[in-house]
């Protein structure tokens, strides 16, 4: 999948596929849902798992993104999101993460509301960087994992 990172650069995003072919209706973007029908069975598996995000440490290790950070996001859902609220562009100001403060205290929202509210956390994560922050963030991603509170 394509996505924008820190600046706008767009990259490709590795994930293990969690949806069926032609999950997208011939390219039309689509908010995922938390009960999403397009979702195959190994997929909801792979979801609740956070397993569908691991190949991402492969853009980590090219750089391309980070441990921690905003999530990375498609370029018609980041256009979409600064008609509605501009200040969403300063997400690209640092490099995408595997996980964020958003994840970890939001966690899995269906459309432009929690994206505002995702926003939020973001920002105070772009704000408030540091080492304690991102152990906090850690931790509470690996409490995630191991209780599978995914999507």
């Amino acid at each position: 999948q394509i996505r924008l990172g820190q600046r706008r650069k767009a990259f490709r995003m590795y994930k293990f596929r969690s949806m069926g072919c032609n999950a997208e209706n011939g390219g039309c973007d689509l908010w995922a849902s938390a009960n999403d029908p397009r979702v195959t069975r190994v997929g909801r598996l792979l979801r609740a798992t956070h397993m569908d995000e691991l190949p991402q440490v492969v853009n980590i290790l090219r750089g391309d993104m980070s441990l921690i950070g905003p999530r990375p996001e498609r370029e018609a859902f980041t256009t979409e999101m600064e008609k509605i609220e501009p200040l969403y562009r300063c997400r690209l100001a640092v490099k995408p993460g595997l996980t964020g403060w958003a994840q970890v205290m939001y966690g899995y929202g269906e459309a432009d509301q929690s994206e505002l509210q995702k926003l939020q956390y973001d920002l105070y994560y772009i704000m408030h960087r540091s080492c304690t922050l991102d152990m906090a963030i850690i931790l509470k991603t690996v409490v995630e994992v191991v209780f599978c509170h995914g999507r």
